[in-house]
């Protein structure tokens, strides 16, 4: 589905904006509102939020992906998020005007754009109940079943950081 997307934004030539961010360049900082959408043509990026003492992490995005400040999309205002390049990241990006616009121009569009949402909110009640699993291997084996490409794509310190694990442990969990 995100390819039957990317496809039909191509087609209608809605992209506004191609550009690189460099490794660890913050794509949206926390205190912001950012309402694009954003294709991730190659490299990684991850959704954290920076409290006084750590980063939690709760999302990721790499080549093929679309990915969005969720919150500030839908609400249009700022947020708590911050969006970093993981590494050297090439991007696409269209107006939350502009693709709302394309969604609505077509009943295949408007089913599309649902069933995506759709599966991202079972994606995220999915993490939920990752995050209350107190087994850190558990934890581990739930995500790599469910995004076995996440350990291809994204270093093993923030995978550790998304799974509330030390980097050692992650490590000891890929090695058993």
């Amino acid at each position: 589905m995100i390819k039957e997307l990317y496809k039909r934004i191509d087609d209608e030539n809605l992209w506004e904006k191609n550009f690189t961010i460099e490794r660890n360049e913050y794509l949206k900082v926390a205190g912001t509102t950012d309402t694009n959408l954003y294709f991730i043509e190659s490299g990684s990026l991850k959704i954290s939020i920076i409290n006084e003492y750590e980063e939690h992490i709760i999302r990721f995005g790499y080549q093929g992906n679309f990915i969005i400040s969720l919150d500030s999309f839908f609400t249009e205002k700022s947020s708590d998020l911050y969006i970093q390049s993981i590494k050297k990241t090439a991007l696409k990006s269209v107006s939350k005007t502009r693709f709302m616009e394309f969604v609505r121009s077509n009943p295949e569009n408007v089913s599309l754009w649902e069933t995506i949402m759709e599966q991202l909110v079972l994606q995220q009640f999915e993490r939920e109940k990752d995050i209350l699993i107190s087994s850190p291997k558990e934890r581990f084996e739930r995500v790599l079943a469910r995004s076995p490409q996440l350990f291809q794509e994204i270093p093993n310190k923030y995978i550790a950081t998304y799974l509330r694990m030390t980097p050692e442990t992650l490590s000891r969990l890929k090695k058993s």
